[in-house]
């Protein structure tokens, strides 16, 4: 009896359930190690939260304003996580959610390149390269943000729309939009490229003028709607080139030069590789296609931010796609003439992916070897430091007013009210970790420190619990 080999699809199925399974456990390991946050895990459970107990997106703000999630970003598609919440009433069912919906890209990026390759074990060779890309690794672990998905509802938008079926399209695309506020644009620019490169002018043309005023509505009505400052806060990164999406337009047009500067520096540049090389240039045979890319990729390369230049991120989820998407189309491109470059073209990708997953990947297995990536690689094991803070906030009640430093308060966001420690206002009880004084997801050491000391004199509060560095105070009376 002959055994028979398993076949391209029945390979497919099995690296999307591996991958979904290995990073849906590696998040839940990360976040029982602490290194998750009020700021930005913390700040999605809390909208989902409120979202399946009947306050629709409502979340605290740094400052401790009660105030809507749409106020920061336009990432409704949040609201559709309560069901999920009610069954599973824990962060751990976003954070499997998440590395399950990005394994599922692996499905379009296959019928992708079985269309236009003509091959099915070179459209697995490109599915597989994509679970092994570094950047839809670290896309996947980085903690849990809605517009994540539009990394798999991206892929699906760009097959159905290759295959001029615009309804299912028109869903994927809507669904991806609401992820967050710029994705919308590269929705946008799928309508040129769908105008350009399959010759529907009038199909297409309606698709960048829906992009386009989706994004607007969501950045110039909604975002300014439930902020108080009348805008987001994250404009300020923009400073350089404008600082609002008017003042970058006008930049790019009075003074192009301060925007080509401001986008090409060492760290840019670094990044674009760490992009575009583990996928081998292939992209660029379809560059229509990879035009896509654009608008999410000026938006990371005008940041002052440096996480929004780097693959460690989320910044990448609506690059992730088009890149991917353009390196199956390039290959097909290329292929046309000789077919048999086909198989060579996927090998060749799913090699490069597999060494650059080796040197910039999020699989920890490469830090037993030598110049394998080392970055997080011990991250998803758990300390005695974090059983200890497990077991702290035990002592906390479910629906207290809690006031947090960043890395507990991923764990105590599940209620109306939680505040980011050192700010204190009706806070009845306090979670501190002074090995890890953050604020927001940055490093807070002397505010936390001055009051953590204040709260010691103080006899309006208690200390319950003093180990390792962390501290839980109770309010008196």
């Amino acid at each position: 009896m002959t055994l028979r080999r398993p076949g391209p699809r029945a390979i497919l199925w099995s690296g999307m359930t591996a991958y979904a399974a290995g990073f849906a456990a590696l998040s839940v390991l990360r976040h029982r190690a602490f290194q998750t946050g009020r700021f930005d895990l913390g700040n999605m459970v809390q909208a989902v939260w409120s979202t399946a107990h009947g306050h629709p997106l409502a979340v605290t703000s740094l400052r401790g304003d009660e105030i809507s999630r749409l106020a920061a970003h336009f990432d409704p598609i949040l609201v559709a996580f309560a069901p999920l919440w009610l069954v599973w009433p824990s962060p751990d069912s976003l954070l499997v959610a998440q590395a399950v919906a990005v394994s599922l890209g692996a499905l379009p990026v296959f019928w992708l390149g079985r269309k236009h390759l003509d091959s099915e074990r070179a459209a697995l060779g490109f599915a597989l390269a994509y679970l092994l890309y570094p950047p839809t690794q670290w896309l996947t672990l980085n903690e849990f943000h809605p517009v994540a998905l539009a990394c798999p509802l991206l892929l699906f938008a760009v097959w159905y729309l290759d295959e001029g079926r615009l309804l299912p399209f028109a869903v994927f695309a809507l669904l991806a939009a609401v992820t967050k506020e710029e994705i919308a644009l590269v929705v946008a620019a799928l309508g040129l490229w769908y105008a350009l490169a399959h010759g529907r002018r009038y199909q297409g043309a309606a698709i960048l003028a829906a992009g386009v005023g989706v994004a607007l509505v969501a950045i110039e009505v909604v975002i300014p709607h439930f902020n108080r400052a009348g805008s987001s806060s994250f404009f300020q990164r923009y400073s350089d080139v404008g600082g609002s999406p008017g003042g970058i337009l006008r930049t790019a047009v009075t003074d192009p030069w301060k925007v080509v500067t401001t986008a090409v520096t060492g760290r840019g540049l670094g990044y674009l590789a760490r992009l575009v090389l583990p996928l081998g240039l292939l992209a660029l045979a379809a560059p229509l296609l990879l035009f896509a890319a654009l608008p999410e990729l000026a938006l990371n390369l005008l940041s002052a931010a440096p996480t929004q230049t780097s693959i460690h991120f989320h910044y990448t989820a609506g690059l992730i796609p088009m890149l991917v998407a353009a390196t199956v189309v390039g290959a097909g491109r290329l292929a046309r003439e000789r077919p048999h470059r086909a198989t060579h073209l996927a090998t060749g990708t799913l090699v490069l992916a597999l060494a650059s997953n080796y040197f910039l990947g999020a699989i920890p297995l490469w830090r037993y070897f030598p110049g394998g990536e080392q970055h997080q690689a011990t991250a998803a094991r758990a300390t005695r430091h974090d059983r200890l803070a497990a077991e702290a906030l035990r002592l906390i009640p479910g629906r207290a007013v809690v006031s947090a430093t960043n890395s507990l308060g991923a764990h105590l966001s599940a209620r109306r009210r939680i505040l980011s420690f050192p700010i204190i206002q009706d806070a009845t009880w306090i979670a501190a970790d002074e090995t890890s004084p953050g604020y927001a997801d940055r490093l807070a050491p002397l505010p936390t420190a001055v009051q953590l000391s204040w709260l010691r004199r103080n006899p309006e509060w208690r200390l319950v619990f003093e180990r390792d560095g962390i501290l839980i105070f109770e309010r008196q009376g």
